[in-house]
């Protein structure tokens, strides 16, 4: 197992921080090493960086962050190998991770692109991505499959179509925006340990629900127990969750919609 005794921190592997930091994606790093913190559990961010060996056997998770197709391209040869390796072995053990948009993209077969040329992808989870004729910008706002009554708001901006496999799970139903592919209503991923979303923004500390989601498994699989996640005072991130969704949804055509 890659599973770390009680004593030691939750180590939290950033995979390519400088590469893959679109949209304040370093946010998310930042809002799950506090919230940690703030609840007495010892972490460390360990990034591993372009040409780097990667080594996941006393991580307990990894976060990959989103970027442009051009520096997709560039990574795939640094991924392909032991990286690939490291990562397949430690999903299969049930390592939560954590991708955003190109770094979701890259979880899953292949993208084959506006010209017809097929980059081969990790092939981690069963899903393909496809080159979309328009652009898909704005924000999103969906819920949660985990907890339905839960929205996650965040900003999208991808030119590609995902596609999930049969069997795979989204992580949530869109409710504005495009989502996957802006034809099925399905959001991201949620397959094994594995989270997958088109949210930038970032999207995990004004979704203080969708952060403690994925804290959980970490401290599950770290500890054998989610008991020490115990519950913050999230009043001012829930404020302007709220604010911002409601401003976002204020033109929607189901008023059922709004929170406030």
């Amino acid at each position: 197992r890659f599973a770390m005794s009680k004593t030691s921190p939750v180590k939290i592997c950033h995979l390519y921080p400088e590469m893959l930091n679109l949209y304040g994606d370093m946010g998310n790093i930042i809002c799950l090493h506090k919230r940690l913190l703030w609840r007495g559990i010892p972490c460390e961010i360990v990034p591993v960086r372009f040409g780097e060996k990667l080594k996941l056997s006393d991580i307990d998770m990894v976060f990959v962050g989103g970027g442009q197709d051009f520096e997709q391209e560039i990574l795939l040869g640094d991924l392909k190998g032991n990286k690939a390796n490291e990562i397949k072995a430690a999903v299969a053990d049930g390592m939560p991770l954590l991708a955003i948009c190109g770094g979701y993209q890259m979880l899953g077969h292949y993208y084959k692109d506006a010209q017809g040329k097929t980059l081969d992808y990790l092939g981690i989870v069963d899903f393909y991505t496809v080159a979309s004729k328009k652009r898909m910008v704005g924000n999103l706002a969906f819920s949660l499959n985990d907890d339905p009554s839960t929205l996650i708001l965040g900003f999208e901006n991808h030119g590609g179509k995902t596609y999930l496999g049969d069997g795979v799970s989204c992580l949530g139903r869109v409710v504005h925006g495009y989502g996957n592919n802006g034809e099925d209503k399905t959001e991201g991923i949620r397959c094994k340990n594995v989270f997958g979303t088109y949210c930038h923004g970032p999207v995990l500390p004004k979704n203080p629900a969708l952060a403690d989601l994925v804290l959980k498994e970490v401290l599950i699989r770290t500890y054998g127990s989610d008991d020490a996640l115990t519950k913050l005072d999230d009043s001012t991130e829930h404020a302007a969750h709220d604010e911002a969704l409601n401003s976002t949804l204020r033109h929607h055509d189901d008023p059922s919609l709004h929170r406030l």
